[in-house]
C-alpha cells in the first residue's frame, strides 16, 4: 500500500479532484472537512502528509497547520495549503504558519501530485525517494517554491 495523504477542504469537489489525482500515482486518501476533523484524523490515521485549505468552518486552516506544528509528533508532518487566497500576504501567513508548499486555487492537479511527491520523497509507491531531494534547501518544483526546512 502506498503512503497516505490527508485531504483537508470543505469543498466536496475539490477532495474529489485530489483524490482522483493522487489514487492513480498509487497515494491511498483519507479526507476531513475542517480543522478539527483534521486534527483528530492526523491523530487516527496518521497520514505521511497533509493538503489543508485555508477557509473553512469550525477552524480554519492556518489555525490548523499552527495547532499541528505546536505538537510534538506532528511537527515536521509535510503539509501542502492549497487555498483560493491567493494574495501576497496570504502566501506569507500560509509559510509563517508552517506551510511546506503554498500552491492557490485552481490549481493544476499535475502540480498537486508532483508536490505530494516532492514532499513525500516517493514516485507514489513508498518505495523510492526522489533523488534530487536536499533537506534544508528551499524547495522549487515547477514554479512551486516550498519554505526552507
Amino acid at each position: 500500500m502506498g503512503q497516505t495523504v490527508l485531504v483537508v477542504d470543505d469543498h466536496p469537489p475539490t477532495v474529489d479532484l485530489i483524490r482522483d489525482a493522487l489514487v492513480p500515482h498509487g497515494f491511498e486518501v483519507v479526507t476531513a472537512a475542517n480543522g478539527i476533523q483534521c486534527l483528530v484524523a492526523v491523530d487516527e490515521q496518521q497520514p505521511d502528509l497533509v493538503i489543508l485549505d485555508v477557509s473553512m468552518p469550525v477552524l480554519n486552516g492556518l489555525d490548523t497547520l499552527r495547532l499541528l506544528r505546536q505538537r510534538l509528533d506532528d511537527s515536521n508532518l509535510p503539509v501542502i495549503i492549497l487555498s483560493g487566497r491567493d494574495q501576497f500576504a496570504d502566501v506569507r501567513d500560509g509559510y509563517r504558519a508552517g506551510a511546506d508548499i503554498y500552491l492557490t486555487k485552481p490549481v493544476r492537479v499535475g502540480a498537486v501530485v508532483a508536490a505530494v511527491k516532492w514532499l513525500l520523497h516517493t514516485d507514489g509507491s513508498g518505495s523510492q525517494p526522489a533523488a534530487d531531494y536536499q533537506p534544508g534547501r528551499t524547495r522549487l518544483l515547477s514554479g512551486i517554491v516550498g519554505r526552507d526546512s
